[in-house]
């Protein structure tokens, strides 16, 4: 028996029996699939166009405080569920996608006569549809666009986290079993087992000092910008609208090389002046025209890591930045010297005054400013930072840590316990603690 000719096949898998019924349920199955497609690519492109984004990316979107720039720094602090989400979504899109285009292969055709070619039809159509417009070209332009993308995607993305929690926090615990049986295979020392493996090292293998040096550079990493900057209340700035001779009686009197220049209040910062700038103007009048000689200013938020902003410093040639805190006011000052401060200790040059930061009085017993850092004061006293996590929050003093004990401004002689630690305040004011006698029992 003759096979019937090609163009004869392709005409008989048509149904002639389509009803004005089948017409509009075609045209609902055209446009809801065309929907599902558009939510394919949209799942495949927000994966792409989130997990492309730089730590830089990340932070000028922390900064631009919008809904969708919210919703990305949320959703990229748990890169799991994010991810389970995203496969979750696109599993049962890409589900209805087979599913409406089978019901609509069912009306337009009938594939009774070649069931074999109606399958192979029905598999090649619908694959190419999905990889082709619902993963290869969604995910390449948001590979090029991912910051557009992300702050697109990232709310509709928050709100089917919540639709799919259940079965998110599912796919999550699941993925968590077997993470755990592959790192049984290997081991990799965390930031915790490498301080304790310095600590335990005897004293003639590392003395002490070069131990807290070891410990600094395998905490560099982790410490962040709010962490070691010089705090709001003792920046030394200077108004732009001051005379040159006041201005020079402020820079001699500072003694730093460096001084932020500001228009009303240190939230408004012009500028940077250089110290060296000034020197060939010494002998001018002082209606001298000073404010010509200030440098842009460096802007870096508190959240920013310290080997970060080191490798910045390193390549814009900088040596000091201004840090801005979430509202955009100016939250403190880090320099050079405060970075490298925090590897190799207190830096004192020729022009530093001898400044007693703290005063031992043994080896359990420190009498620190209330706007000692914390990570400073852990220092000193050669105790662990995470003693402290319980109950700092945000405080990054001593004097804000005793206030989230405490809850209200803590009177003269008061003593406050925490766990080994007892806190006895020496010197307070209507607003703040000024000084602390800290004393602990060793573990």
């Amino acid at each position: 028996m003759d096979e019937p000719p090609p163009g004869n096949i392709i005409l008989q898998l048509f149904n002639p029996e389509i009803s004005s019924s089948d017409s509009i349920g075609i045209v609902f199955y055209l446009i809801s699939l065309i929907v599902l497609v558009f939510l394919s690519a949209a799942f495949s492109g927000s994966e792409n166009a989130l997990f492309s984004l730089s730590k830089l990316q990340l932070e000028f979107l922390v900064e631009a405080q919008s809904a969708g720039a919210n919703a990305v720094h949320f959703l990229m602090r748990y890169p799991k569920k994010l991810l389970a989400t995203i496969l979750i979504a696109n599993t049962f899109v890409n589900i209805a996608i087979v599913l409406l285009s089978t019901l609509l292969f069912a009306l337009v055709f009938n594939f009774e006569s070649y069931p074999i070619l109606g399958f192979f039809i029905e598999v090649v159509v619908v694959t190419f549809i999905i990889v082709l417009f619902g993963e290869v070209i969604p995910k390449i332009y948001a590979t090029q666009n991912n910051v557009k993308i992300a702050k697109n995607v990232a709310v509709p993305l928050l709100y089917t986290y919540k639709l799919f929690q259940p079965l998110v926090y599912v796919l999550e615990q699941s993925t968590s079993l077997i993470d755990k049986r592959i790192t049984k295979k290997g081991h990799i020392l965390s930031v915790d087992e490498l301080t304790h493996a310095i600590e335990i090292t005897s004293e003639k293998d590392a003395p002490k000092q070069e131990k807290n040096m070891l410990k600094s550079v395998v905490n560099f990493g982790n410490t962040n910008v709010k962490q070691i900057m010089r705090q709001r209340p003792d920046i030394v700035g200077v108004e732009m609208t001051i005379d040159f001779n006041e201005l020079m009686l402020l820079i001699i009197d500072s003694g730093y090389s460096r001084v932020p220049v500001f228009e009303d209040n240190l939230d408004n910062i012009k500028g940077v002046l250089f110290t060296k700038d000034l020197l060939p103007h010494l002998n001018e009048l002082s209606s001298f025209n000073w404010q010509q000689l200030i440098r842009p200013a460096y802007f870096i938020p508190e959240s920013k890591k310290i080997d970060d902003l080191l490798k910045e410093f390193q390549t814009k040639r900088m040596h000091l930045a201004i840090v801005a805190d979430e509202f955009g006011g100016t939250s403190g000052l880090v320099s050079m010297e405060d970075i490298m401060e925090e590897i190799f200790g207190e830096i004192q040059d020729e022009f530093d005054e001898d400044e007693h930061v703290y005063t031992r009085i043994n080896n359990h017993t420190f009498v620190f400013e209330g706007k000692m850092l914390i990570n400073d004061l852990c220092k000193y006293m050669d105790v662990p930072l995470s003693d402290f996590d319980e109950i700092r929050n945000d405080a990054e003093t001593l004097g804000g840590m005793l206030l989230e004990i405490n809850s209200f401004l803590p009177k003269l002689g008061q003593e406050i316990i925490f766990k080994n630690y007892r806190f006895k305040i020496e010197s307070v004011d209507a607003r703040k603690i000024k000084r602390v006698k800290v004393s602990f029992d060793p573990k």
